[in-house]
């Protein structure tokens, strides 16, 4: 199955010149849902992965099914003042401003073995600053994994010091 087949592409939202890409159609689709949980299952199933990190808030639905079958934790970073408990933040710049994300502070313990996990990967913002949440509790991240990577954009160059995988990409259009 093309997986990026599966994706609705919506020009002009949320402004004019951008392509967004609707990974909700992908999510509705059981075949393509259940392949690209599997192919991230298959990547990390013997890598002793302590803890999947996922990013608000499709990050929530791949990185949870894939502690779950992975058999480990799930950690939620969310937008700011969404978590209940004592967190630590960290501030991004978006197109139009900035956003806070934050984490619990013991959600994470010193040398835990993690992968963060986001639907996609544009200018990489929120992938960057939950980079930065992950090193502050001393996390060893393993990988940072999306369903799809609009490579044009750049936002590799963010998260520099963390390996990337992607399972689709969008390019220039």
């Amino acid at each position: 199955m093309d997986l990026k087949e599966t994706i609705r592409s919506i020009p002009g939202w949320p402004m004019e010149g951008v392509i967004f890409r609707d990974l909700t159609t992908l999510m509705q689709n059981p075949e393509a849902f259940r392949e690209s949980c599997d192919i991230l299952y298959e990547r990390y199933k013997g890598m002793d992965i302590d803890k999947i990190v996922g990013i608000d808030a499709r990050g929530f639905v791949f990185g949870a099914v894939l502690a779950y079958k992975l058999g480990i934790g799930f950690v939620p970073v969310r937008k700011k003042g969404k978590l209940p408990w004592k967190t630590i933040q960290e501030t991004y710049s978006l197109e139009y401003g900035q956003g806070t994300l934050e984490i619990h502070e013991d959600a994470i313990q010193k040398g835990e073995k993690v992968v963060i996990v986001d639907d996609l990967i544009a200018t990489g913002g929120t992938v960057g600053a939950t980079v930065s949440l992950a090193n502050k509790l001393g996390a060893r991240i393993i990988e940072c994994a999306f369903i799809v990577e609009l490579p044009d954009l750049k936002g590799r160059e963010k998260i520099k010091d963390c390996k990337v995988f992607a399972i689709t990409e969008f390019e220039g259009d």
